[in-house]
């Protein structure tokens, strides 16, 4: 592309993934405007771009959720184009349509197939006319709890209880027996519409021990539509993705063709543009459609890595005009796995850990990404998602790409807050991860038995720094580490949170 797809874009969006989005539009030659809460005056995507316009409040009702002062900072910029990233506003397709009506380009695809997809009911009733597999349940929604029950005795026990509108795990029951019904609906109904303002609800039959399985598709207006492979998303707390990979461990080259065309098809029946997901839940050997998301997901990274492409540039292009058929060209290579690096403390029930950060140690390396807006002095605050960055390894094969992963967790270090590092390098650690053999409930398993993973060679490196520092702790006058270039001496608080983080404490 000689000439840049657009002239300036606004990011509708902040943090990780507005940095994102204006790092490919640095390399395009896009002009970025950013947007920002009074919370994120200092954060590294207002830095970062050519402008910025503020929003008059920090919770997101009155801030990235505006559409009217986005709208107006776009006009008023001169942008040609909105990025929304992902959350907030990018799966809203009252926004996308705004955005068009305004005359502007949404990068990301039609308002109609948003509401299609958007509606887990529509949805399912337009996979099965295009003949996607889907999970045995209901097409139209049900009103009461009785009339969930009936419904769950023709599919057959257990069922899960799924609200109708929005996703994250809001609005979803397990259903073990009749005489749990009315419980969960009267539940899961009253949150759905709490979160959504729709408290409609359907039933799917419950899969026992299922994976969860997704494929990467890009689409144009043209009507042409590629696929990107799978990931595999099964290692969830509470419906939350916390490691992903690429590709799934078990899938095969046979399977991969079949969820492949199965993706594409669900795509083309809703006329999808754009960057998508189509998400499978696995069992068996088979797959059924679960859901699609129309937007760039979170895990996008390790797709990126695999099949060596920019996803965000190529939803560029294609909000631009252009065809996706060179990307029928690329082919997978290696392995890769992302974490997702939260500031939450596993030790009190993944509590929201809020503050400054005081010191950053960022991984590096061969085969190393990592996707963040992390910098020191950042103020982590309660009004917006707890994920600070994503770290992303990529290897030749699957065992490679585990231990860069782990040799990263070692090597971040992140003051001020508390993090899922240390969580996460145990999860690697534990045979289901190492033998690929996990599903959607492995984790919340592991996570009940306190996450007892077996010691891999050279994880006494962990315990040689916590003696380290509690032995520097007893060292008088020696000077601390400071960030000037020649200070000498490490710092032993900087050893201690590291033992803290993967679960070692000096004695």
């Amino acid at each position: 592309m000689s000439q840049p797809p657009f002239g300036k874009v606004l990011i509708a969006n902040r943090g990780e993934i507005a940095l994102r989005v204006l790092r490919t539009c640095r390399d395009l030659g896009i002009r970025t405007v950013a947007v920002f809460s009074p919370a994120d005056r200092g954060s590294l995507h207002v830095r970062y771009a050519d402008e910025a316009w503020p929003l008059p409040g920090d919770a997101p009702s009155d801030s990235y959720l505006r559409q009217d002062l986005l709208l107006e900072a776009a006009r008023e910029s001169g942008a040609e184009a909105v990025h929304p990233g992902y959350g907030f506003l990018a799966e809203n397709p009252d926004f996308a349509r705004a955005v068009r009506d305004a005359g502007l380009v949404f990068v990301g695809p039609p308002p109609e197939a948003m509401e299609v997809m958007g509606d887990k009911l529509r949805s399912r009733r337009a996979m099965l006319e295009a003949g996607v597999p889907v999970v045995p349940g209901t097409t139209e929604p049900v009103a009461t709890a009785e009339e969930a029950l009936a419904t769950a005795e023709e599919i057959g026990w257990p069922v899960l209880l799924k609200a109708s509108a929005g996703g994250g795990g809001k609005g979803i029951r397990l259903v073990a027996g009749p005489d749990e019904m009315e419980g969960a609906f009267r539940t899961a109904s009253g949150e759905a519409e709490s979160a959504f303002g729709d408290g409609r609800m359907y039933l799917e039959r419950f899969l026992v021990r299922p994976r969860h399985v997704e494929v990467q598709v890009m689409a144009d207006r043209h009507g042409e539509v590629v696929h990107l492979g799978e990931r595999e998303c099964s290692l969830q707390r509470r419906h939350q993705k916390v490691v992903e990979e690429c590709p799934s461990p078990v899938v095969d080259a046979e399977t991969r063709a079949r969820m492949g065309e199965a993706a594409v098809a669900a795509a083309r029946a809703v006329g999808y543009e754009s960057a998508g997901t189509v998400e499978f839940l696995w069992s068996e050997g088979e797959f059924y459609f679960l859901e699609m998301n129309t937007r760039i997901q979170v895990e996008h990274p390790i797709t990126e890595e695999v099949w060596g492409v920019d996803l965000v540039e190529w939803m560029f292009r294609v909000a631009a005009g252009e065809s996706v058929a060179p990307l029928v060209e690329l082919l997978p290579r290696g392995h890769a796995i992302e974490v997702r690096l939260n500031a939450e403390d596993p030790d009190q029930g993944f509590l929201p850990s809020l503050g400054r950060i005081t010191d950053l140690r960022l991984p590096g390396g061969p085969g190393v990404r990592v996707d963040s807006a992390l910098y020191r002095g950042l103020e982590v605050t309660p009004y917006y998602d707890s994920m600070l960055a994503k770290l992303v390894v990529h290897g030749r094969d699957r065992e490679q790409a585990r231990r860069r992963m782990m040799r990263v967790l070692q090597e971040l270090h992140v003051g001020g807050v508390e993090t899922t590092a240390g969580m996460a390098l145990r999860l690697l650690r534990c045979d289901a991860f190492r033998s690929g053999d996990y599903d959607t409930g492995t984790l919340e398993r592991l996570l009940a038995e306190g996450l007892d993973c077996p010691r891999e060679d050279g994880a006494d490196l962990e315990l040689a720094a916590a003696v380290a520092a509690a032995l520097w702790r007893h060292v008088r006058g020696t000077p601390r580490r400071s960030d000037e270039e020649g200070a000498a001496g490490p710092d032993p608080w900087v050893l201690v949170h590291r033992c803290r983080e993967l679960g070692r404490w000096p004695r």
